[in-house]
């Protein structure tokens, strides 16, 4: 199982990015093992319109099973639903962290358009 989590930066310590499809970064994480690759994510940061779908096929295409970020837009989170990977937020959190978090289940799910703090 791999998730895929907007962040500011490239490590598991870097914050968790706010923006999922302007997000800096993606990093591809293994929650059981927490190896990971990061993505960078310019193309989809720098897009006049549109950013959001294209994060989210990227990430889908990725064989990922959920996203952690702090805000998904509806394009978005229709693409990623109807791709089979749900949305979890972690407003605050630092990769690891909310990483962790989302194993242990205690990551709020987003819905269309919702930001969350991150743990419930």
């Amino acid at each position: 199982m791999r998730v895929a989590v907007s962040a500011l930066g490239t490590t598991l310590d870097d914050r968790v990015d706010e923006r999922f499809g302007r997000a800096a970064y993606i990093l591809m994480v293994d929650p059981e093992t927490l190896e990971f690759e990061a993505v960078d994510n310019q193309a989809n940061r720098n897009a006049m319109q549109g950013a959001g779908l294209g994060t989210a096929e990227a990430v889908a295409s990725r064989g990922v099973e959920a996203v952690i970020t702090g805000h998904l837009g509806p394009k978005a989170f229709k693409a990623l639903s109807v791709a089979g990977v749900s949305g979890y937020g972690a407003t605050g959190m630092i990769v690891r962290d909310a990483v962790k978090a989302f194993g242990e289940g205690r990551l709020e799910s987003l819905g269309e358009g919702e930001a969350h703090a991150g743990l419930s």
